[in-house]
């Protein structure tokens, strides 16, 4: 490898040199290159050009030597600063010769030699290691796995690996902000939202750029194999927005900066003499031209690499819409007026526009019931954005539904689909939307999924004029430049066509309806792939293949049980179809359990999950203030309801503990039974009022989010209390809560004021 491209790159093994005043990070396999010193216990940053920090001089302390995969940040939270290094990392196979690696185990390293405990910090470490602990992170040391194979030929391969990063799937972006403030020579805010002092000359500091490893947030699978006797790779990346990222109910629609929530984007990509597999190859090389495999100039060995890619999108409906938990099965569905999201609408739409030309906006949520606002209001904002909308309705020939199809197009938009591209001089126009609503669910009802292929068939003209992504490197492994490759070095393809749109397709959740569809998708677009690159005949598909179809469709539910697990807390619905192409009794069965615990972690589970993501991500920065003399006496993550809201649940388990043990406890024939069954019904009755009461006024028995509560949230929950109070039985009770809590907190701040002064 080159020094050029060793600069560039991360190390790939870093070790950690730990005493009571620094952390001291270096590569064994780069001795030239300086250590990456952390103070502790201030957290200042510097370079050792020397060698004193791992050599043993200068610093003095006990120090210990350990080995690391990387480095993801340092995060600040309430008492410390912590050092979030990758202690393990599983090997996933090789991505066009580069190897990809999931994350398998990290540790924070605090930087202060007797860690504080805090309930608080103790709160927030628990969320940190939960959440790492769960999340699948991807990385690789050579190659960017946050772009597609398509910006990824366009980028800048002389800049750091860091810098070529998707900002929005640069998942430890925030974490990774004091190195990068470091690198940069800048005072920045930092991981915690303040500055840290930095012991350096003023100016950029390349020599970081290998410490700062970007690592992607979603689901990853290379699988080599053959379609038809020919060999290839085949490659399926979702990676997951940083951005409003979140949990089903709690995040949802879009915010003002114009991210939407479970926003993913899935590449398929397909790789034609990949090196991975030993140089194999199965047809003659040549150039891409009118669409086929012609004749033309190869390597040595008379094969070149090709990679053939299509991108997808997924997001929720960008509007301001809720879905508020109250213990119900179905929550309430709120949505604000259309209007006031208009311009929230326009940023999400310029920038998709923007990155992959013409967008198709798939739209499978049910036109009866709470889902038809949902329906209404997207077709509604459209029209806002299309400066001439054209609408069309195809009710069902079988009489389903009086509206199978509705689109929603700029007038005349139908010949001109797929013009234009990504990456293009045109100027961004909302008329290169394109709606296309379709009623998945009347549609497939009663096990018929055939008919979800109907929705291709209005998807046929964009297929067909928008493409996908083809690249090809230059024989015997040189970019584009004519300069050959070295050892891991990446090399640039050289792009023969280009994908001009991308289908963004939805519905409440973007889970399961919308996996299925992307998968259906894809298979249509692989074929034609296959076509083109001369692995299948005229008439044949790529579900003629038995073997290669049954990796496909278990790819596929693979990708939707990762997404659906990172937003929902469960496995995906419908994966028996995904996977065997038929819905069956045991994939029925499954849903029906993944249902039931939806609803548990939707309502009870998903607060801390939501904070977890808060705090890494940088939507919640900690408060070192609230360490200070006047802080309230509750710790962030205490239980601030009144007692004796928080003491029903428990009267309802009592109750029911003490009626199960009375009608199953065996007694004597001469016992009196009438005491022991009045008691009975008292605690049946005492349950069931508890019952009631927990049904009537479930906001207050949501795990909520405690670090960012959504307004919505807050709302609700002061509703619901207001109407406690007006109760005759608990009501006096949490009045004089309040007003006790009130006067302590009061009391406390005097307190504080006075110790101050």
């Amino acid at each position: 490898m080159t020094s050029t491209t060793a600069s560039r790159l991360p190390f790939r093994d870093i070790n950690v040199h730990a005493s009571p005043s620094y952390y001291a990070f270096s590569s064994p396999s780069s001795p030239s290159a300086p250590a990456l010193v952390v103070e502790r216990p201030s957290g200042d940053l510097r370079l050792d050009h020397d060698g004193k920090a791992t050599r043993g001089g200068g610093l003095s302390g006990v120090r210990r030597v350990s080995s690391i995969a990387g480095i993801l940040g340092v995060v600040r939270l309430r008492l410390d600063r912590y050092v979030i290094v990758i202690t393990k990392a599983q090997p996933m196979g090789r991505l066009k010769g580069h190897m990809v690696y999931k994350v398998a185990a990290t540790e924070l390293l605090p930087l202060r030699e007797r860690p504080l405990h805090d309930p608080d910090e103790d709160g927030y470490l628990a969320l940190l290691r939960a959440l790492l602990r769960q999340a699948p992170l991807y990385f690789s040391y050579s190659a960017d796995l946050t772009n597609s194979f398509q910006r990824q030929a366009a980028a800048d391969l002389s800049q750091p690996l860091w810098r070529r990063a998707d900002d929005r799937f640069f998942w430890n972006r925030f974490v990774a902000s004091d190195l990068i403030d470091f690198r940069d020579g800048s005072s920045g805010s930092g991981s915690g939202g303040g500055s840290m002092a930095f012991r350096h000359a003023l100016g950029p500091q390349p020599d970081v750029d290998p410490y700062i490893l970007p690592v992607m947030f979603g689901m990853m699978r290379i699988a080599p194999t053959a379609i038809k006797g020919t060999p290839l790779t085949f490659v399926l990346i979702t990676r997951r927005s940083r951005h409003r990222a979140g949990t089903r109910y709690l995040s949802r629609g879009i915010d003002e900066r114009g991210h939407v929530s479970n926003f993913n984007e899935t590449e398929m990509v397909v790789i034609l003499n990949d090196d991975a597999q030993g140089g194999l190859g199965g047809f003659a090389p040549g150039q891409f031209q009118n669409g086929k495999l012609g004749g033309g100039a190869g390597g040595a060995d008379g094969r070149e690499t090709q990679v053939l890619s299509y991108v997808q999108t997924r997001g929720s409906v960008p509007l301001y819409w809720a879905e508020v938990n109250t213990l119900h099965y179905t929550p309430a569905l709120q949505i604000r007026g259309v209007e006031t999201a208009a311009t929230a609408a326009r940023l999400h739409f310029a920038e998709q526009i923007r990155l992959y030309g013409d967008n198709y906006l798939v739209n499978l949520v049910n036109q009866k019931g709470r889902e038809r606002r949902v329906k209404e209001a997207y077709e509604q904002l459209v029209r806002e954005l299309v400066s001439t909308p054209a609408e069309h309705t195809e009710p069902d020939s079988a009489g389903i539904t009086a509206e199978k199809f509705h689109t929603v197009e700029p007038r005349g938009a139908r010949g001109a689909r797929g013009r234009g591209g990504a990456g293009g001089d045109e100027p961004i126009a909302f008329d290169r939307l394109h709606y296309i609503y379709f009623d998945f669910h009347s549609e497939t009802k009663g096990l018929r999924w055939h008919r979800a292929l109907l929705l291709m068939d209005q998807l046929r003209d964009a297929v067909a004029s928008g493409g996908y992504f083809r690249g090809v490197d230059m024989p015997g492994g040189r970019s584009s430049s004519g300069r050959a490759a070295a050892g891991g070095e990446e090399t640039r393809l050289d792009v023969r066509a280009r994908q001009r749109y991308v289908v963004r397709t939805n519905c409440m959740d973007c889970l399961d309806r919308t996996n299925v569809v992307q998968s259906m998708l894809a298979r249509v677009v692989l074929t034609r792939m296959l076509h083109d690159a001369g692995c299948l005949r005229a008439g044949e598909a790529a579900d003629d293949d038995a073997a290669f179809e049954s990796l496909f469709r278990n790819v596929w539910a693979d990708n939707a049980d990762v997404v659906s697990r990172a937003y929902s807390g469960t496995g995906a619905l419908k994966t028996d179809f995904t996977r065997t192409g038929k819905r069956t009794r045991a994939g029925a069965l499954r849903d029906l359990t993944n249902s039931v615990t939806r609803y548990v972690l939707n309502n009870f589970g998903d607060g801390p999950r939501q904070d977890a993501f808060d705090l890494f991500l940088g939507a919640h920065v900690p408060d070192d203030e609230a360490a200070g003399a006047a802080a309230p006496p509750a710790g962030l993550f205490v239980d601030t309801r009144p007692v004796a809201i928080q003491a029903v649940p428990y009267v309802l388990l009592a109750s029911v503990f003490f009626v199960l043990v009375g009608s199953l406890t065996r007694r004597p024939p001469d016992a009196t039974v009438w005491p022991l069954r009045l008691l009975m019904l008292v605690f049946l009755v005492v349950g069931a009022i508890c019952a009631h009461f927990m049904w009537t006024h479930g906001t207050l028995y949501v795990n909520w989010p405690k670090l960012n509560p959504p307004p919505w949230v807050q709302e609700n929950y002061l509703e619901a209390l207001s109407r406690v109070r007006s109760t005759p039985l608990l009501g006096p009770l949490v009045i004089k809560h309040e007003r006790g809590r009130s006067e302590a907190r009061m009391s406390y701040l005097e307190e504080g004021k006075k110790r101050i002064e």
